[in-house]
């Protein structure tokens, strides 16, 4: 995969060395405390008093975060990445007549606050949270992807984030409203189908997004890569990390979709670059 040089400047929020990601809520008799010190060293009161409403005031560490080399290296690849998810989408909305709103990528350690979702953590995995539109990630699960899930190769990683992007193109275009509207009237057996064709048309996407690199960014792909898309899409199908985890496998607690479903689907998505194929609600073999 070459990307060193390719277009940076991705939407990202680097939260690293953040404590715990959590922001310092100041309210009551704390507020004034701080409004009062701001306005002993010449602060604008106004300024000083939207920051507190806001909570924009951020719990962090006593000094600069020092990655290593390695991190940094990884770091920009996210970078490269996420940037090409952008202005791949962008254009592909742009040929539909529609504006692509860019999401936020998250870049944290250990555990985050996010804004809808809850508390996010490491072990979670990367994931979106369409109620901040932003996509939450710890470099570290690069190194799980390969020594867990045996996952290797830098478009390992790519797979993943262009996944998480493409459940943002589903909140776009209103897909995940309706299935989280499923969710209150559908049996746990019966949506658990749903969220599986949730996340197939994800991978749909982040083949989508694979497809058109070459025509939208800097990137160049090799077939190889290709094949480390596609064996990533199998490392986190149901049925192998189930099998991994317990010996034995449950087709109806399946969430995400089979090893070969994932492959199928991302595959399907490469080949054909037309967002307008992806329709996996509408696939008699997932019901």
């Amino acid at each position: 995969m070459k990307w060193q040089g390719a277009r940076r400047g991705g939407n990202i929020e680097d939260r690293r060395g953040m404590k715990g990601g959590k922001k310092l809520a100041l309210g009551g008799i704390g507020g004034i405390i701080v409004l009062i010190i701001g306005l002993m060293m010449g602060g604008d009161p106004n300024q000083i008093l939207n920051q507190l409403q806001e909570g924009t005031l951020n719990a962090s560490t006593d000094t600069e975060y020092v990655s290593t080399p390695e991190e940094e290296k990884l770091f920009e690849f996210t970078d490269v990445v996420v940037r090409s998810t952008e202005d791949v989408w962008q254009a592909i909305f742009r040929k539909g007549g529609l504006e692509y709103p860019i999401p936020t990528t998250i870049i944290y350690q250990e555990g985050t606050q996010t804004a809808g979702c809850g508390y996010g953590e490491s072990h979670f995995g990367p994931f979106y949270c369409p109620a901040d539109q932003k996509i939450y990630l710890d470099l570290s699960f690069n190194k799980e992807l390969a020594e867990k899930y045996g996952a290797k190769g830098e478009f390992a990683l790519a797979y993943v984030i262009a996944h998480e992007v493409g459940h943002h193109v589903q909140n776009v275009l209103g897909t995940l409203k309706e299935t989280n509207e499923m969710r209150k009237r559908l049996s746990e057996k019966e949506y658990n189908k749903i969220s599986v064709m949730t996340e197939l048309q994800a991978d749909f996407y982040a083949g989508v997004w694979a497809h058109n690199l070459k025509k939208y960014s800097d990137i160049e792909l090799t077939y190889q890569d290709i094949i480390d898309g596609m064996r990533a899409a199998a490392a986190v199908g149901d049925d192998h990390l189930q099998k991994q985890a317990y010996g034995k496998v449950n087709p109806e607690s399946f969430t995400h979709g089979t090893s070969e479903q994932r492959v199928y689907w991302f595959k399907k998505g490469y080949e054909t670059g037309d967002i307008n194929l992806g329709n996996t609600f509408n696939d008699p073999t997932l019901r």
